[in-house]
């Protein structure tokens, strides 16, 4: 008996070089995000969010008060419901504690800033005011609060959720840092620079996009 033999061919497009490194890269950096919890940042002089940032400078510049004073997360958990429950409304700048509490609305800015205000006067330490990616396919920049405790890391985002949360439960597609402040200094987040460099679909051509 004659068994047939039956051959298949299968064509394999070769792949460039440029195209196999783009792939190899997004694949490394996606797994440094999975390391959010110890987010690295690099202290710089500037970010693109300097100037439209003019008007809270002054809360971003200045030292925390009653350092020895530690905040329970039962309060923090308050003041981010109060901001939590504040409706939702777009403003152009950024606003500054004051102006967040008197006003019918606030946005994810307005809202990040009054919480880092309220805690920082009151002695939080390791504490920063984070611009970055709600998701790592959002087009557009978002603010939140990061606080780094014995605990752990901890998200802190009164736009969206109503308590502090782990940062390690939201893995590596979410909550990606890119800028931040603490103390009057400036920072860049190191396990995203090379993503953001590389992958202009997902940033834009400007990095300062709107909050």
């Amino acid at each position: 008996m004659v068994i047939p033999i039956i051959m298949v061919t299968v064509s394999i497009r070769p792949y460039t070089a440029s195209k196999v490194s783009f792939v190899g890269l997004t694949l490394f950096c996606l797994s440094c995000l999975s390391t959010f919890a110890q987010s690295a940042y690099i202290s710089v002089n500037s970010t693109p969010y300097d100037r439209q940032m003019a008007r809270i400078r002054p809360i971003l510049a200045s030292a925390a008060g009653h350092r020895k004073q530690d905040l329970s997360f039962a309060l923090v958990n308050h003041w981010i419901g109060d901001l939590r429950a504040i409706p939702y409304g777009f403003f152009m700048e950024w606003k500054t504690p004051e102006e967040v509490q008197t006003s019918a609305f606030a946005d994810c800015k307005g809202k990040a800033v009054a919480l880092y205000d309220a805690m920082h006067s009151r002695g939080a330490q390791n504490l920063r005011l984070v611009i970055g990616r709600r998701l790592l396919t959002s087009r557009k920049t978002h603010a939140w609060v990061e606080w780094s405790t014995t605990g752990g890391t901890y998200v802190l985002d009164p736009t969206i959720n109503w308590a502090a949360c782990r940062a390690d439960r939201f893995g590596r597609m979410s909550y990606i840092p890119i800028y931040a402040y603490a103390d009057g200094q400036k920072f860049r987040a190191a396990t995203t620079s090379m993503l953001y460099a590389k992958n202009q679909s997902l940033v834009g051509r400007r990095v300062a996009s709107r909050l």
